[in-house]
């Protein structure tokens, strides 16, 4: 049994490593159960004159050890588990140790593993130590050259960051390549990839005209299913240009698709490594959202050679400098080659569904947290879409112009750098005059702040007067907040349309904005926070008809969906908690009204059908009963069903005739189509099961094909089963297809659903993408099963993380998430949830997810 906590490292313990590594020489030789790994470090101190050498290194076998060609006794260091120490070593000196590595046995998909018969990496966050000995830190960087040597037949192509340089054959069929990185870079951006692959080449001219050889390796087959991708990253490359002004700085760029992968991808200088489901994707296996994600996610790598390589982190703890900016940087590039209103009620979507939810728990931590447990369980939505999010509020503040000025000097003055989130945002106070102090206490403050809105119209003087008032609920170790500095863009609409628009910085607990309007003036409709200013939750005390008001006047597009979303929520409440029967007919009609009114933009329209998803409720009444609320949900969807029927029956009986196209236009057409099918499911008509199977067999495309039978897969009947065994039967050897069907099921069913997937002969504990297809699609999208009142939601979720953290701790740790809202459940089901993790805490589970059971208990 663990009894013992996970140590916890400091941010006020950070210091400067004593040495500099100038020179990093790699030879590798590749084998799948022996690998041998060479490392020849150029050594000089910088630091104090006894400091010992201290390198990372786990999983490794020591065979020799030298410094200056001179072989060091076993008394001259000291090996442990975690790394190697050297006490007495000379100013400037060249070590050099030779290693043995397993990566056939590395199932921690961190390191050098295999995938699919052949070799790759992960190094981030602390994976190169299972790779050499060497200070696995982000501070340390250096000059890396690789040379591999691999059996040519199985492994013909050898990759690594930089510059391609020799290569050549040796003795027994086995051949090598060197590559040379010109840029200095820290041990996690390493990569290595050796095998055989399909290549999908092109070429991008830069804005200074270099030539840039572009490739992306998949699997055998697989090339055709790269264009989009490809598509992206050049599209990637020419925003970065436009936008930011920066151009790519190496001759080649490399992109490898694995299907072994415990993140989405790695920004690794020169050679991206993804998760093979952000990379493949045509008509017939992809959905919308797989080419949405694929565009996004090659671009956020991509623009990470910037906001990442080129300029990196000092400490783990700055991980949101370029977690956070990025994110930032890749939804702008969405927003751009989409729809900007579309997206960005997308990113708010997610926002709110995990990070609001992270904010509120147990596992709450600041942006820039002060302490860990394991460095894994920091990549949370809270460094990524809570960091983009004040990188938004930054640019607000300034204004486009100025922001680009602070970032131009970002890059121009750190370049080659570590740095802080202090560096950061000194560029900008030197191009603004501006102090902002009280805004970095957006990085250092946990939780999301509240802002309660007072209105009053005085019709005599015809004055509007707005109160403002915030607060910073506590989080754990943070019970006292200040206030923040909060932007909020801020309208005065009246009947016809018109409006005054300004934005408030809100950087007090209280806040009085008075207006005095023309005479003849009727109250206005108050539009505060629009499009979404600021990551905030906003309490209004309005009336039914000012509700209202706002879903048919409103003229910002966030407000308007925001508005829907809000007495959506309240509705749903009402109807989980018995206080009314059934839904208000005059809110279905609105919310209708807005739907059909909106048809002319259907990615939009499709956004307004859409209710709040349960997890989106926990946050507005506790205890939460997600049983009772996901049952309020569906019978909010069969009224609003009712009242598009008609509608419905027009969009859903025109199938498209025109060649797919992943753009945002038909997406968006296929958009609205997905959200009436989804209403369709819900609407508890006699018929949907029948009506649900046909468009199942009629779509032509996998959005349409899979939210037929996702719909199906909700129901019970002989539709769903047919359904199902037809999709299995079709896409069987296609793993990538195989996950979502395996995710609908998940998405939708009971403990026993899950039960009979994990038994499935497809199912596999060493894939995370299968495994998150299956657990993650259950506790995270599925409340109602997942939180059962029985308790058997968390037992079956329990046994699959106590076998996944065996096989791979990090992926164990990410399910382990949740359970972040526990303590927010009704009281049976918050009683079984604690009881689950008092036995997961009792057990014997890695550092990384032992620090999550540990968090969430408190």
């Amino acid at each position: 049994m663990r009894t013992e906590a996970p140590v916890a490292v400091q941010l006020s313990d950070y210091t400067a490593y004593p040495f500099e590594i100038e020179q990093v020489d790699l030879r590798f030789d590749l084998h799948p159960d022996a690998t041998l790994v060479r490392a020849d470090l150029k050594i000089r101190r910088t630091g104090a004159a006894d400091a010992a050498l201290e390198l990372d290194g786990e999983a490794l076998e020591l065979k020799s050890i030298a410094i200056d060609g001179a072989p060091l006794p076993e008394s001259a260091y000291e090996l442990t588990e975690s790394g190697l120490t050297l006490q007495d070593v000379p100013n400037a000196f060249t070590l050099v140790t030779e290693v043995e590595i397993a990566p056939s046995k590395n199932t921690a998909l961190s390191g050098l593993y295999m995938s699919g018969g052949r070799f790759c990496t992960q190094c981030e966050a602390i994976g190169f130590r299972r790779i050499t000995f060497y200070p696995d830190r982000p501070d340390v960087m250096s000059r890396f050259t690789v040379r591999m040597t691999a059996d040519k037949e199985t492994y013909p192509i050898l990759l690594s960051n930089g510059t391609p340089g020799e290569t050549g054959d040796v003795d027994d069929g086995r051949h090598f390549a060197v590559w040379d990185d010109p840029h200095k870079k820290p041990a996690y951006l390493f990569a290595l990839c050796a095998g055989d692959y399909d290549v999908y080449r092109d070429q991008f001219t830069t804005m200074s005209g270099k030539v840039i050889d572009l490739a992306i390796h998949v699997d055998k087959g697989d090339a055709d299913r790269a264009a989009w991708a490809m598509d992206s990253l050049k599209r990637s490359m020419k925003w970065d240009e436009e936008t930011y002004g920066r151009e790519y700085d190496l001759g080649v760029f490399n992109i490898v698709a694995v299907r072994d992968f415990n993140f989405g991808a790695m920004e690794n200088k020169g050679l991206n490594i993804f998760n093979s489901a952000y990379v493949l994707a045509d008509e017939a296996s992809a959905t919308d959202a797989d080419f949405e994600a694929i565009e996004s996610i090659v671009a956020h790598e991509y623009f990470h050679n910037w906001t990442g390589n080129r300029i990196t982190c000092r400490d783990w703890f700055q991980l949101c400098l370029k977690e956070g900016l990025t994110v930032f940087r890749d939804q702008n590039f969405s927003a751009d080659m989409r729809s900007r209103p579309v997206q960005r009620i997308k990113d708010v979507i997610r926002l709110r569904a995990r990070q609001f939810a992270e904010d509120a728990g147990p596992l709450a931590h600041s942006v820039r947290p002060e302490t860990y447990g394991a460095i894994d369980n920091l990549y949370t939505a809270t460094v990524y879409e809570k960091g983009a999010e004040v990188i938004g509020m930054l640019r607000r503040i300034l204004g486009e112009e100025t922001y680009r000025k602070g970032m131009d000097l970002y890059f121009d003055r750190h370049d080659g750098q570590a740095v802080t989130i202090e560096d950061f945002y000194a560029c900008f106070e030197e191009v603004s005059g501006d102090d902002f102090t009280q805004f970095r206490l957006w990085y250092s403050q946990a939780g999301t702040p509240e802002v309660s809105v007072e209105e009053s119209w005085n019709p005599e003087t015809r004055e509007v007067a707005v109160t403002l008032k915030q607060r910073v609920p506590a989080t754990p170790g943070q019970t006292n907040k200040k206030p923040m500095l909060i932007p909020m863009e801020m309208a005065l609409i009246d009947d016809e349309g018109n409006m005054a628009e300004w934005i408030t910085l809100f950087e007090d607990e209280e806040l009085t904005l008075t207006f005095d309007l023309p005479e003849g003036s009727e109250r206005p409709l108050v539009s505060i926070n629009r499009d979404f200013t600021a990551p905030i939750r906003l309490k209004r005390n309005l009336d039914r008809e000012t509700q209202l008001a706002m879903i048919r006047l409103e003229t910002d597009p966030f407000n308007q969906w925001d508005a829907v979303q809000a007495l959506a929520k309240q509705e749903i409440l009402a109807l989980s908690e018995g206080s009314q029967a059934e839904p208000d007919d005059a809110l279905v009609d609105a919310i209708a009204a807005a739907v059909t009114g909106a048809s002319d933009d259907p990615a939009f329209a499709a956004l307004l059908a859409r209710l709040p998803d349960v997890n989106e409720l926990f946050l507005e009444r506790q205890p939460a009963d997600p049983v009772a609320l996901d049952a309020a949900r569906k019978k909010l969807q069969a009224a609003l069903y009712g009242k598009l029927s008609q509608f419905a029956d027009s969009v859903l009986g025109e199938s498209s005739t025109q060649a797919y196209d992943p753009g945002a236009e038909q997406a968006g057409e296929r958009a609205l189509r997905t959200a009436l099918i989804g209403l369709l499911a819900a609407s508890g008509a006699d018929e949907a099961g029948d009506r649900l199977l046909s468009l199942y067999k009629a779509a032509t495309n996998m959005t349409e094909k899979l939210a037929a039978l996702r719909g199906l897969a909700g129901l019970d009947g002989e539709a769903r089963e047919t359904a199902l065994a037809d999709f299995e039967a079709e896409w069987t050897s296609n793993p990538l297809v195989m996950d979502k069907w395996f995710g609908v099921q998940a998405g939708t069913g009971d403990a026993a659903t899950i039960e009979k997937l994990a038994a499935h002969s497809a199912f596999d504990l060493r894939n995370p993408n299968r495994v998150r297809s299956v657990a993650a699609a259950f506790a995270m999208q599925n409340l109602a099963g997942f939180h059962a009142p029985d308790g058997s939601g968390y037992r079956v979720v329990e046994d699959i993380i106590l076998k996944a953290d065996k096989v791979n701790p990090a992926l164990g740790a990410r399910l382990l998430t949740a359970f972040e809202q526990w303590r927010s459940l009704e009281p049976k089901a918050k009683a079984e949830a604690e009881a689950c993790l008092r036995r997961l805490q009792a057990a014997d589970l890695s550092k990384n997810s032992a620090d999550i059971v540990s968090r969430a208990l408190g």
